[in-house]
């Protein structure tokens, strides 16, 4: 399970048969725990793990939605202390997070942020450390916001970090992911761009108001947004997954990153819309106050070390994505 699978994912470009020479390769299931499994990606995630034949365990303050959400078998967690010395998992997915963008940031925000992301992952590789049998791996969330507002900049995973809030959340976050590394585990970080799915998240946000041909840049516009089909998202990660020579940062971004201008003429023209407004950005930071720097500024991100990998990807263009989401 190391050169030769990754090999084998590089030959291979459909999910399925991705995941049938996964399987195959693997010699049988690992037992793997997911934090955020009821979320956007974790619902994709869990389906396609499943169809791998692995036994997972999700996480959650709502355990009694795992099995509706996450699929029937899988089993549930409601707190991290039900993790004890008998339940042994060979991989960790940490994928939790409050959302970042719902509510203003205010100081108590930032507090329930920090501690649904840092304080979690903390918490999650003392346990790691502690178990007997510890996880070979630990794949952790992040995002491109680890990055800041870099303009034009080209960004691959090299890049330092910025220094406003966002970027300073993703900073602590991966460090203490990085923690697990003490304990012999290998860890791979996603610095995660902005997902596309078909069932809600950025999309499910943007489509009532585009429907109606009322959708609108942001700004001036020429902020970067880098984003990913969520299935390309579902196979980089069973690739960091299985890899065992895979660890560190990487960008899970598409190839081509377009700026918000050009996101919304995309999508205006799959919906067959005008997209002729503008909301100002005074307006923007008046209403949300300084999470509108999410909206406002963004960051030209590059998959460099999958690319160098040779991943490839499902979805590389805009056009493309939007297309096979919304024209089914």
């Amino acid at each position: 399970m190391g050169s030769d699978l990754f090999a084998g994912w590089v030959k291979t470009e459909s999910i399925s048969a991705q995941i049938q020479i996964g399987l195959e390769l693997n010699g049988g299931y690992m037992r793997i725990l997911i934090t955020g499994g009821t979320g956007l990606i974790g619902r994709q995630l869990c389906k396609a793990l499943l169809a791998e034949g692995h036994e997972l365990t999700v996480f959650s303050r709502n355990p009694a939605s795992v099995p509706v959400k996450c699929g029937a078998g899988v089993h549930a967690l409601a707190s991290l202390g039900e993790w004890h010395s008998g339940l042994n998992f060979d991989a960790v997915i940490n994928l939790a997070g409050e959302p970042i963008v719902d509510a203003r940031w205010t100081a108590r925000r930032k507090q329930v942020l920090w501690d649904s992301r840092v304080t979690l992952t903390q918490e999650l590789v003392r346990h790691i450390a502690s178990a007997k049998h510890k996880p070979t791996v630990l794949l952790s969330g992040s995002a491109v916001g680890y990055y800041g507002n870099r303009g034009d900049v080209a960004l691959d995973e090299t890049a330092h970090a910025g220094e406003d809030f966002a970027a300073l959340l993703c900073n602590a976050w991966e460090d203490a992911a990085r923690a697990a590394e003490q304990a012999g585990v290998r860890v791979c970080l996603l610095r995660t761009g902005l997902i596309l799915s078909g069932h809600g998240g950025l999309l499910g946000r943007m489509l009532p108001p585009f429907k109606l041909g009322l959708g609108a840049r942001l700004g001036d516009g020429k902020q970067w947004m880098s984003w990913v089909h969520i299935d390309d998202y579902v196979a980089m990660l069973l690739r960091l997954l299985h890899d065992a020579q895979a660890s560190g940062p990487y960008n899970m971004t598409a190839p081509q990153p377009v700026t918000n201008a050009e996101f919304t003429a995309a999508l205006a023209k799959v919906l067959h819309r005008p997209a002729l407004f503008a909301a100002p950005a005074p307006l923007l930071k008046l209403a949300m106050g300084e999470r509108a720097c999410l909206l406002l500024e963004g960051q030209k991100v590059l998959p460099g070390k999958m690319s160098a990998a040779g991943y490839r990807f499902q979805f590389a263009n805009l056009a493309g994505a939007l297309s096979n989401l919304l024209c089914k």
